[in-house]
């Protein structure tokens, strides 16, 4: 499920930069639960988000998109 993968990639990049769920939601200015939910698949996240969280991760909306397999 595409949902999924982009969780995933939010996830491990997250983790990579350092990041709590908890920080990283701070930072973003969102709940802890809508931050998991996205991460979980649960939850697609908007185009906005993601600008945000590649913005703030150092990092391009590209580097989060899924890759097809």
């Amino acid at each position: 499920m595409e949902i999924d993968k982009w969780g995933r990639r939010i996830r491990a990049f997250r983790k990579l930069k350092g990041y709590t769920q908890e920080s990283l939601a701070k930072e973003l200015h969102i709940s802890v639960s809508i931050l998991g939910e996205i991460e979980r698949g649960s939850r697609l996240p908007s185009e906005e988000f993601l600008e945000s969280v590649a913005s703030l991760l150092g990092i391009t909306v590209e580097d989060l998109t899924p890759v097809d397999k």
